[in-house]
């Protein structure tokens, strides 16, 4: 597995976590900032992450800001993305298992490293279930393919 890594400046620590938590996993990475904690727009880095996974440079994209939500819906709008903003570990598991996405979104704001570590953790080694779940992902393919 191949994971690419953004945040903007509010997600810049926990960011860090996650670096080390991949490399402790053995899992091979790409960091694409941002580098600092003054503020950036968080588009800048959600954007050409989401676009590497949907192009396949990557398998799965992490991004962490602020709260989550900027950066997943910047994710979102890449075709191929099914990006997950998640804060319990409950959802980072089901998401894998039901709805098969390629990439989760954190808030560093919402929620601590320790927590953050967690859900990345079981996202990363949570496998997509199929069956009845991927019919739904297929609706959502051929919409996105009809529909821009």
């Amino acid at each position: 597995m191949k994971v690419a890594l953004a945040s903007d400046h509010g997600g810049v620590h926990i960011r860090k976590e996650i670096r080390n938590l991949l490399e402790e996993m053995g899992i091979e990475y790409q960091d694409f900032g941002c580098n600092c904690e003054s503020s950036v727009d968080y588009p800048d880095y959600a954007l050409p992450v989401a676009q590497k996974v949907a192009n396949g440079e990557f398998d799965r994209g992490i991004l962490i800001c602020g709260t989550g939500i900027g950066m997943s819906i910047s994710a979102n709008k890449v075709k191929g993305i099914r990006c997950a903003l998640v804060h319990d570990v409950f959802s980072a598991k089901a998401t894998r298992q039901h709805n098969d996405t390629n990439m989760l979104a954190m808030g560093e704001r919402v929620i601590g490293p320790g927590l953050a570590l967690e859900i990345a953790k079981v996202w990363l080694t949570t496998e997509f279930e199929g069956g009845r779940h991927a019919r739904r992902i297929e609706k959502l393919t051929n919409y996105e393919e009809q529909n821009l």
